[in-house]
Formats: C-alpha cells, structure tokens, sequence
C-alpha cells in the first residue's frame, strides 16, 4: 500500500477542510501516481474534491462511519473490515492512501511507500502527518530538484520502509 500527501516544513497537511496552497506541479505528479489505481480517502476528503464525488480514473473508496452516506464515483465503507474486504484481490501496489489525517494516521503502518511533496513555507496548518524524517521505519530520497510554483518552493520525495 502507498500514501501520497504534500507537507508544508511543519509536517501540515491541510486546514479548514482543504488543501494548504494551489501547487499545479504536485497536482499533475498526485494525477500521474494514482491514476488507474484504487484510492482510499474519508468523508471530508471526499467533499473536498471537486464536485464532491469521486476522482475520475481511479477506484476511489470512501471511509465513513456514516452507514447511509452514499458518493457519486465512490464505493462507500463503514469500518476498516469492509474496506479490507473490499481490497480483496486489489494488488497493495495499487492501493494509495489519500486523506484525510485520521485516514493517514491509521493506514500509515499498512504503508510501504511514501510520495510526500515537501512544501518549503510553514502555511499555517491545524492538520498534520507523522514527521516521517524522525521515523527509523522510514528512508528517504528525493525524486525531484526543487520547484517553485506561486511564491512557493517544494520538492518531491519517496519514503520507503526499512
């Protein structure tokens, strides 16, 4: 299983329900990592998209403890068994975490792979992800130099668990 995210320098991941900046190069990079793959996401995440439904492309699987909630493009779970039985048969290769925080947090032990964008800017989030430079389960190599969209320089980088 995978995890896709961009982190300001704090380790902020989103605020007010949404993403912390509009960074085209890290959306195309998100487009061409998950497209043709199953993503796994929560409810707010969901709404957070455009149009509030799922992304076109991928299978996208939405965890809610909301047993009536019902998404447009998206298969809808209540628990994580339902969504570990509806993994049956998805190879782990194909299957990327994509929100929210809670989402992140319980998935991350599941995770192999990390593609984290590393934003430069403290952007003033009140959500964050594990600091995975402190994390001894995880090595680091960046993928790409360092880019500058909007005032804002970032990097891409992939974790891989030791």
């Amino acid at each position: 299983m995978k995890l896709i995210l961009a982190a300001d320098e704090k380790w902020g991941i989103g605020r007010d329900g949404g993403l912390l900046c509009h960074l085209p190069g890290d959306l195309k990079f998100f487009k061409e990592k998950t497209t043709g793959k199953t993503v796994i996401m929560g409810r707010v995440t969901l709404e957070s998209l455009p149009g509030k439904k799922g992304l076109p492309g991928r299978r996208n699987l939405v965890l809610t403890r909301d047993e009536t909630y019902q998404a447009e493009r998206a298969e809808v779970v209540s628990s994580e068994e339902e969504l570990w039985s509806a993994l049956t048969g998805t190879p782990t290769d194909d299957v990327f975490v994509i929100g929210g925080a809670k989402v992140y947090q319980e998935f991350l032990p599941y995770c192999d792979t990390c593609y984290i964008t590393k934003i430069y800017a403290d952007l003033n989030a009140d959500r964050f992800f594990t600091n995975l430079d402190e994390d001894d389960h995880f090595t680091c190599e960046a993928l790409s130099d360092v880019q500058e969209e909007n005032g804002i320089r970032y990097q891409f980088y992939q974790y891989t668990r030791v």
